[in-house]
């Protein structure tokens, strides 16, 4: 897209398009790291010896375990190895526990609780270790080592007991290496087959079953055949640089566990990880809720069966406020009960899709910044966090900004002008210093020394300059300010003499303007800047505009028709983006191949500047934010708060979450092979009313309002009895019906890695633009029904984040250690009160609507813990009434001389 396009105004109702004023890489390189052998348990790195070895925790059948998940086993756990249940032995540097006693290994009385030198030696071995020490466990004769073909020909020893079985190859049987090898009692695959090698008896412990080593069983030979299929597919994807071919990244069997899998490399790793809060400190609170459940039970016991027939009314008031108290109590803590937080890797993300000499494979992300008055909304505070946003850290080409001014105001134009100007020479220094925060009114305020791990000399140079710019550039927008404060009696006026076309706030058409695009938006170093896009949409009197959750849904439109990411961001104009790797951190979610295909929305905390130190207004919300929003997260995610979340297109546009495919083909094991009756029978009798079925379940589909109304599948396979072009022709009315009249938009909510036409012009493309965002589109559709931000409510957030949840998307709580967004709290107690009454207006919109989620959505995907969390956020405010007459009751209770407990407990 253009950014000399000039501004777009114009209505498609009135058939009108005017053109008002024309007129006038370096990308982040990949991280180089070493392959190393991970814990098959907690992903960490398995580690070295005290003796600078790579550690091996089970000597029978060296699966991956690193020294802390061995400690724990042995000291906490069953004190066995996961795959082949043979009891961990003590190694040199452990803690003696219960059972090492019977064992015959020589004492390290004098080492054993001592691990202060290890953290040395792991740091002068590391670089040896991880280049020539890795387990060849899973990997086979991938690896070389010449030093052990060096040593060890005659002197083998078999696991088989000095007998070649015939169903494993040669190359396969496994070997311990010796002591005076070097390498300790470590079991490998022999790296070599040779039939002149000399096999030497070696008897085994009979005291234990041979399976128990994993060889010479009868399964061994399946593992084998299945080991080596698993090799060959593995080869194919680092050579094709893609996925195995089951479809999940690193698990040919598509189930997403693969236990036996080896580990590949650091790329290939998830992206993420998931870490439950410690027993220790979860377990308490758990029994503190057990215990006061306990009690509420005897106190209502009480209470109930014990009325007081004198002051019968006063009772009966007293008993239904606690009921609600005690109900209300329980909504609140029962999500609470399963907190996690998450770990997220940038370094596997930059392997994995920034690849050295090739174009970044990270998916493009569409921001959307959202404003309405400049007056209440300062344009400063707006042209901070659209800088923000072009500084992110992220691939330039695949980062749009688009600004949504719903008061159609010439100076949120005229301030988002100067900023891409400034945005030329702010952009850049941030790159090259990799300052934090890219928002310079925030960045040069912060009372911190700016000079730590700076070391180009020209920073202090370039800084003051910069500094003295942005003095210039906040001059600039503090004119402009100025200059609006009284309208002139014509109305406003562009430069070149044209009126504004948004001098009406309520009766104007819809405007368009790219400052920053691919052929006109370069810094002063001559790279390549985001997109940056003023949007205002048409408005007419008459029309219901739906405020914020309208003004989105048109950015919705406008970004699909000229970008089309397949993630959106979201912000507030007073919410910059405070950490740089933001939407990095999101994308190790999003783009996971395991898990981000659920994803619906990455939600961050809210966090604020200006707050005093005992934040008197309780702003910073802690409980919520740093408590509930964490419990929420280990059922099925947490809510949408409005601002600083991720969103992915499709769950937008109302589709249902993939659902995880059943195993095919998989045969009855109840029965032996010969026979043909029982389960055979009934598996035939499934085939003959699984059609009956389908019927039954498409026409419950189409009757259900929550459903979507059409499936993707049935309308690429179009509709039996019907030709091709009558099908093509109701599946065209069904996408209109849901989305509106747009072709180009049509044809990109089918596109799920999102992009645009390749033959498409920018004229037709802002033609189009302009056609999605008049007052009328929206008219017979499903937007703010199934599609887009969901209406009914002025805390539209809630309501959407609750219609992803019952289609069966999941959300995730993302914490950076460094916060990602920073946003302006109320600073006096009228715009606290203020906030706080809007959201309790909404919850009560949302409890008096149809998407009550005590009684919408069952039969979806919400999880029934999440659907309490929903509850509690919708009946809150009702809290208010049975509060205000508890708190009368002692008041009632001295004037009449009745009391609400019987008089002998007086």
């Amino acid at each position: 897209m253009e950014a000399s396009a000039g501004l777009v105004a114009g209505s498609h109702n009135r058939n009108e398009l005017v053109v008002i004023r024309p007129d006038r890489e370096v990308g982040p390189k990949p991280l180089h790291h070493l392959n190393g052998q991970t814990c098959h348990i907690c992903s960490d790195d398995i580690g070295l010896t005290v003796d600078g070895e790579l550690f091996v925790a089970c000597n029978e059948c060296a699966f991956p375990i690193c020294r802390p998940c061995y400690e724990y086993e042995r000291s906490d756990g069953n004190q066995v190895c996961p795959q082949c249940k043979t009891r961990f032995k003590r190694h040199k540097g452990s803690p003696r526990v219960q059972g090492d006693e019977d064992e015959d290994d020589v004492d390290d009385l004098e080492n054993e609780f001592d691990f202060g030198d290890r953290d040395k030696q792991d740091m002068q071995y590391s670089v040896e270790s991880m280049l020539h020490g890795h387990m060849s466990y899973g990997r086979g004769g991938d690896m070389e080592m010449p030093q052990v073909r060096q040593t060890m020909l005659p002197q083998v020893p078999l696991l088989t007991n000095g007998q070649m079985d015939p169903g494993i190859p040669p190359e396969h049987h496994a070997l311990i290496i010796p002591q005076f090898m070097g390498g300790g009692k470590r079991v490998h695959p022999l790296p070599y087959g040779d039939s002149n090698f000399p096999v030497q008896p070696r008897s085994m412990d009979p005291t234990k079953d041979l399976a128990v080593y994993g060889y010479g069983s009868v399964a061994w030979k399946e593992r084998v055949e299945n080991w080596k299929r698993r090799q060959d597919k593995m080869q194919v994807m680092r050579s094709d640089g893609g996925m195995l071919p089951g479809g999940k990244d690193g698990d040919p069997d598509g189930n997403g566990d693969g236990p036996d899998l080896p580990l590949m490399d650091e790329a290939r790793q998830p992206l993420s990880r998931k870490m439950p809060i410690p027993s220790s400190r979860i377990n308490p609170y758990r029994l503190i809720i057990i215990l006061r459940l306990v009690v509420l039970g005897f106190f209502f016991q009480y209470r109930i069966l014990h009325p007081v027939e004198d002051a019968y009314g006063l009772w009966l008031t007293s008993v239904i406020c606690e009921i609600w108290f005690a109900l209300s109590w329980i909504l609140d803590q029962f999500p609470k009960w399963l907190p996690i937080e998450r770990e997220t890797y940038l370094d596997r993300l930059s392997l994995r899709y920034e690849k050295e000499g090739q174009p970044s494979q990270l998916s493009a992300v569409d921001l959307f910044v959202s404003t309405v008055d400049p007056l209440k909304e300062p344009p400063l505070i707006t042209a901070n966090t659209v800088l923000s946003i072009l500084a992110v850290d992220y691939p330039v080409d695949k980062v749009s900004c688009y600004v949504s001014d719903d008061g159609a105001a010439m100076l949120t134009f005229e301030a988002l002008s100067e900023t891409s100007e400034f945005a030329k020479k702010w952009v850049p220094f941030c790159k090259k210093f990799n300052i934090e925060p890219r928002a310079p009114e925030w960045y040069f305020v912060q009372k911190i020394d700016y000079l730590k791990d700076k070391v180009q000399p020209s920073f202090v140079k370039e800084r003051r300059a910069m500094k003295r710019e942005y003095e210039e550039f906040k001059v600039r927008i503090n004119a402009l300010v100025a200059k609006a404060q009284k309208v002139p009696d014509e109305g406003w006026t562009m430069q070149d003499g044209t009126p504004w076309p948004g001098n009406n706030v309520r009766d104007h058409p819809g405007m368009i303007q790219v400052f920053l695009g691919h052929s006109g938006g370069h810094d002063t170093d001559g790279n390549e800047l985001p997109r940056l896009v003023y949007v205002s949409r048409e408005k007419r009197p008459g029309f219901n505009h739906h405020k914020k959750a309208g003004a989105m849904n048109s950015l919705v439109r406008v970004s699909a028709v000229l970008t089309n990411a397949p993630y959106l961001l979201n912000v507030d104009c007073d919410h910059y983006i405070n950490n740089s790797k933001a939407i990095r951190e999101a994308m190790c979610f999003m783009m996971d191949h395991t898990l981000g295909k659920k994803v619906c929305y990455v939600q961050f905390p809210q966090r604020f500047d200006g707050i005093d130190a005992h934040d008197r207004y309780a702003n910073r919300n802690i409980v919520f934010f740093d408590i509930n929003m964490k419990g929420l997260d280990g059922i099925q995610g947490p809510i949408y708060v409005g601002t600083g979340c991720v969103f992915r297109r499709q769950a937008l546009y109302g589709y249902d979450a993939p659902k995880k495919e059943k195993a095919t083909g998989k045969a009855c094991n109840c029965c032996p092979k010969w026979c043909c009756c029982g389960c055979c029978l009934s598996r035939k009798k499934n085939r003959k009313t699984k059609p009956k079925q389908e019927k039954k379940k498409k026409k419950s589909k189409r009757n259900d309002i929550s459903a979507p109304i059409y499936n993707l599948e049935d309308i690429e396979e179009g509709v039996e009895g019907i030709d091709s072009e009558k099908s093509s022709l109701m599946s065209q009315k069904n996408f209109e019906k849901r989305f509106g009249q747009s072709p180009v938009f049509v044809s990109s909510t089918l596109l799920e890695n999102g992009g645009v036409p390749k033959n498409a012009t920018p004229g037709s493309l802002l033609n189009e633009a302009i056609h999605v965002i008049s007052c009328g589109y929206e008219d017979k559709t499903e937007w703010g029904k199934e599609v887009g931000w969901i209406y009914g409510s002025v805390t539209e957030d809630i309501l959407t984040g609750f219609k992803m949840h019952c289609h069966g998307w999941r959300s995730i709580y993302c914490i950076p250690s460094r916060p990602a967004f920073k946003g302006s709290a109320p600073i006096n107690l009228s715009d606290r009160l203020h906030q706080v009454l809007r959201w309790a207006l909404g919850s009560v919109e949302i409890f008096l609507s149809k998407h009550c989620p005590i009684w919408y959505g069952y039969g979806g995907g919400l999880k029934w813990l999440e659907r309490l969390s929903y509850i509690n956020a919708t009946v809150y405010p009702w809290t208010s009434l049975p509060l205000l007459a508890y708190c009368t009751l002692p008041a009632v209770c001295l004037l009449t001389g009745k009391f609400i407990i019987p008089e002998q407990l007086c």
